[in-house]
């Protein structure tokens, strides 16, 4: 039954068969619309431009204050950005070259890679300044918290080692040897494991956190570069720069169970623990590819700012904030877990796109057919002639 049988029904005098149409294209487009997803999940709604002469790297989401810690490698800053308003409300100076980026929920305290000192600064978000310096290896990269031991892992790129700092005493407890060129560091909080990529080695090295050794190599694609830790499915998200891809490494056998094809080189990856799915800067393509853990397959891909490169998840407002070290600016994502409409306003001072839900227009269109068929049907009954005419029309059809 499509809009123009309804018509000839209701042409040749049949409202109650019109009534029975209409609400049998209800019961038949309602469950389609309620669970259709959102009109605009998935969406840039904000794009925060950051101060002038910036080159913005990695990204890190505090989630006591509510705001996002952008280390910004062409100024030598860090650039702290409100997830209420989407502006920068401060600036931190640190070392050279900042590079990535790890939260320490348990110390209040952020640490920045300094890829061009081998340092690692120490910021306390309590007041925004830097509270210690720590020397590490040579060209210092990713960095991942470890919450179960209070320790923070640091790739040094030019080192091929992980250094491992201690947050109670802000020194280096550890040293341990990984593959060529570690870049990205993922903190694995169900096995007590850490995952570094190593991207001239085209590896993975697995270190327990119990021993700081290695205790597994995993083979990934070319180049692989960020990394971030599943904790739904126990398994850990590889961007390969080289390849194009996302290996996907189970966490309990320390072996690739899907390679995902994303956009071009792929860097900075993050985890939505809402939404069951992980986030994949593509620097080449100036895109995000948004995979479904449950299926290891692309369901989106989001345009963003030039050279895309950072990702960090705000668990909080259900959004993915991504650094553009092309444009010096970081663009705001909605998961479309939430369903109020977003009002933030990015720096530049324009407004973040509302979601208006599918199932607002399914309810409204639901109601209006049902006040049609009632109409309909009451205006049948209260004619009694109109019936009979009706009933013999329909006979005389048979």
């Amino acid at each position: 039954m499509n809009v123009k049988g309804i018509s000839e029904l209701a042409k040749h005098g049949r409202p109650g068969a019109v009534a029975v149409a209409l609400l049998m294209l209800a019961a038949f487009f309602i469950p389609v619309a309620l669970t259709a997803p959102s009109a605009l999940a998935q969406t840039v709604v904000a794009t925060v431009t950051l101060p002038a002469g910036g080159v913005p790297y990695y990204a890190a989401y505090d989630s006591a204050k509510g705001e996002i810690f952008v280390a910004n490698y062409g100024s030598n800053t860090v650039n702290v950005i409100s997830d209420s308003t989407n502006a920068v409300v401060a600036t931190v100076k640190v070392g050279a070259l900042a590079w990535g980026v790890a939260y320490d929920s348990g110390k209040g305290e952020v640490f920045v890679t300094n890829n061009g000192d081998n340092t690692i600064s120490v910021i306390s978000d309590a007041s925004n300044t830097v509270v210690a310096t720590v020397n590490v290896g040579a060209a210092p990269q990713g960095i991942a918290y470890d919450s179960a031991k209070g320790e923070v892992f640091v790739a040094n790129q030019g080192a091929n080692t992980v250094s491992v700092i201690s947050d109670a005493t802000n020194a280096v407890v550890a040293t341990v040897n990984v593959g060529a060129a570690p870049t990205g560091v993922a903190y694995d909080s169900a096995k007590g494991e850490v995952f570094v990529p190593n991207r001239s080695a085209n590896t993975v090295s697995v270190i327990s956190d119990s021993t700081n050794t290695v205790v597994a190599t995993v083979n990934a694609g070319a180049n692989p570069t960020g990394a971030a830790y599943d904790s739904a499915k126990g398994e850990v998200f590889v961007a390969n720069f080289g390849a194009n891809t996302t290996s996907v490494i189970s966490d309990s056998t320390n072996a690739v169970v899907a390679t995902v094809n994303v956009g071009g080189n792929p860097y900075g990856v993050a985890y939505d623990s809402a939404k069951g799915e992980v986030f994949v800067a593509n620097f080449g393509t100036n895109t995000v590819s948004v995979i479904s853990d449950s299926t290891n397959a692309v369901v989106a891909t989001v345009n963003v700012g030039a050279r895309s490169y950072g990702v960090a998840y705000d668990s909080a407002k259900g959004e993915v904030f991504v650094t553009n070290r092309g444009d010096n600016t970081v663009s705001v994502i909605s998961d479309g877990s939430s369903t109020t409409a977003s009002t933030s306003t990015s720096a530049s001072g324009s407004g973040g796109v509302p979601e208006f839900p599918y199932q607002l227009v399914a309810a409204a269109a639901f109601t209006l057919l049902l006040a049609a068929s009632y109409l309909l049907v009451r205006r049948r009954t209260s004619n009694p002639g109109q019936l009979g005419r009706s009933r013999s029309t329909d006979q005389s059809q048979t």
